[in-house]
């Protein structure tokens, strides 16, 4: 599994058309719309920190967790930039172990899509269904098979900021739908020299059935999908998902 550490030193520059802030506004009109009140907070995969930060800066008492030291490095880094005491532990969503239960866990930005074995998201799962508190809330997002198969695909990307130029290269298994994403990164240095590194990694796309089931030995219940940044019901055709997920009552 990558450790995303080239990734990390340009991931906020590459994703700078991500708006945190209606990002963060969605996430809490959305439990107020389904009735929970969010409370203790855990953003799940974090990566560097942005929509812990927002939700930190909306009153939600939130701390996040990512497998990767280097994500984390920048995300405290953000934080304490932003006068935002905020708590962050590395550990990977599998072998999530927390101090004790929360009331919602939020993870986005297609994380689970990294998780590119049933059992891991099964595990995965498990273990924020141990941590949630009866009723709690786990919102996530995915990237849709449709995404995978007609956007993602066999494509190169090519991203020119002021500091980093960037090819991204996908290669497409026709029969998983597991994507492979190379990342070559050329960072600018002094004059006409550029400092090169790569990242390599995969995402699988997950249906809504496979989703509903995965969620169910996990001990939780599928709520609803909706297309994302929307209330409306899940399309095919949509890019992304946001899955709503509730922890089962024990007399289930």
């Amino acid at each position: 599994m990558s450790s995303y550490t080239a990734f990390a030193e340009f991931y906020d520059q590459l994703t700078n058309d991500v708006d945190y802030k209606k990002r963060a506004e969605y996430f809490c009109k959305l439990l107020a719309r389904h009735g929970h009140a969010m409370g203790l907070t855990l953003d799940l995969a974090c990566g560097t920190g942005s929509l812990t930060i927002e939700l930190a800066k909306r009153g939600v008492d939130v701390y996040g967790i990512d497998a990767s030291p280097s994500m984390l490095t920048v995300a405290q880094e953000k934080a304490a930039q932003e006068n935002t005491p905020i708590l962050f532990l590395c550990q990977r969503m599998e072998e999530l172990d927390l101090f004790g239960t929360i009331d919602t866990v939020v993870c986005t930005l297609d994380s689970v899509n990294h998780l590119t074995e049933e059992k891991d998201v099964l595990q995965a799962f498990q273990r924020v269904a141990l941590f949630l508190d009866p009723n709690g809330y786990f919102v996530f997002d995915v990237n849709t098979p449709y995404k995978h198969r007609h956007v993602l695909e066999n494509n190169t990307f090519l991203y020119d900021t002021e500091n980093v130029y960037c090819v991204w290269q996908n290669a497409l298994d026709a029969e998983t739908g597991i994507v492979e994403i190379n990342l070559d990164f050329f960072a600018r240095q002094e004059g006409d020299l550029y400092r090169r590194s790569n990242e390599c990694f995969c995402e699988r796309p997950y249906d809504s059935a496979e989703i509903k089931i995965l969620l169910e030995r996990a001990g939780m219940e599928l709520v609803t999908i909706y297309d994302d940044m929307t209330f409306s019901p899940a399309s095919p055709e949509n890019e992304r998902w946001v899955v709503v997920a509730k922890k089962m009552r024990e007399d289930h």
